[in-house]
């Protein structure tokens, strides 16, 4: 009895085997003789170039863990204590030397990013400003950047850097405020770190905090355009430079809520673009006076007066 596989339908044994999709096939006249079940290499399937390497789980990889997420860890203290004696001695040692083997760097690594995914939540930051400072931070501490300074405070900096980055509006005093480190050194650190590693950062834009504070203090989208349109000619009079965008915007915002009937407070505005109220109520003046807006100011508040007294 012969072993060699022949086609039913024309008896020949000039056959074919197609490894990508399982099938045995008969070359004289193309009858699939046999089908079987092929293993892709991945999970959801599919073909594939044999010289790409396709992964078949896990976690994505992230720069916001020490080691991207690729270390296997022994285990937790309170897992290991659940194993029998034996056992449990077995691993404590084991997770002991994993930590004795572990470079300085990884140890430093491994706290750092930890602080840093606590403060980029706290901040409500999107993904992909957590992984420019992550790998911000990597790069720092790899160039040994971080000696002689603290840990908090180049992390606080390498934030701050990700957000200047992708035009994410935060001061330093946010900052500050969610890492615990003084705000002159947040700056001090940031103006060291760009400056050795050659990272070219647009200045922030007045502009860019409108929309931010103009929600938190819950204004209309008209006040929101009527800012906009303040810091334009503003910035035509060149009343933004040497100044912090904060205090631009928030003064803006303050003056078109007015012009809008939309009452806000100094110390409602100052609280929520993290500046004090002699900042605002300055802002506030060069505005007006500069922009010709007090006699707008004054035409809308008599109007509102007299539908008060109408109202009566």
């Amino acid at each position: 009895m012969s072993h060699i596989k022949r086609c039913p339908e024309c008896d020949s044994i000039n056959l074919t085997y197609d490894d990508q999709k399982g099938e045995i096939i008969c070359n004289d006249c193309g009858l699939i003789i046999e089908e079987k079940m092929v293993d892709s290499g991945q999970e959801t399937g599919g073909q594939f170039d044999k010289s790409e390497k396709k992964g078949r789980g896990g976690a994505p990889l992230s720069m916001q863990k020490f080691d991207k997420g690729l270390t296997t860890n022994v285990g937790e203290i309170s897992d290991i204590y659940k194993l029998e004696a034996g056992q449990t001695r077995k691993f404590l040692r084991l997770k002991k030397w994993q930590e004795r083997v572990s470079t300085s760097i990884e140890r430093n690594l491994r706290l750092a990013m930890a602080e840093l995914r606590r403060e980029t939540s706290f901040l409500n930051l999107p993904s992909v400003v957590r992984d420019e400072a992550a790998r911000v931070y990597n790069f720092v501490l790899q160039r040994g950047l971080v000696r002689g300074r603290s840990m908090e405070s180049v992390i606080a900096a390498c934030i701050y850097a990700a957000c200047r980055s992708y035009n994410i509006p935060r001061t330093l005093d946010e900052i500050a405020t969610t890492s615990d480190v003084p705000r002159k050194e947040i700056g001090r650190t940031y103006r060291f770190m760009i400056r050795k590693l050659g990272i070219k950062v647009k200045p922030s834009s007045p502009k860019d905090y409108i929309s931010r504070f103009a929600s938190i203090l819950h204004l209309s989208p008209k006040s929101q355009n009527e800012a906009l349109k303040i810091l334009k000619k503003a910035d035509v009079s060149e009343l933004t430079s040497g100044r912090g965008p904060a205090g631009i915007a928030a003064a803006a915002l303050y003056v078109a809520a007015l012009m809008n009937n939309e009452k806000k407070t100094q110390r409602e505005v100052a609280d929520v673009a993290g500046i004090t109220e002699v900042t605002i109520r300055n802002r506030y003046k060069e505005l007006i006076d500069k922009l010709g807006i007090e006699e707008k100011l004054k035409e809308i508040e008599s109007k509102a007066k007299a539908a008060k007294k109408a109202a009566v």
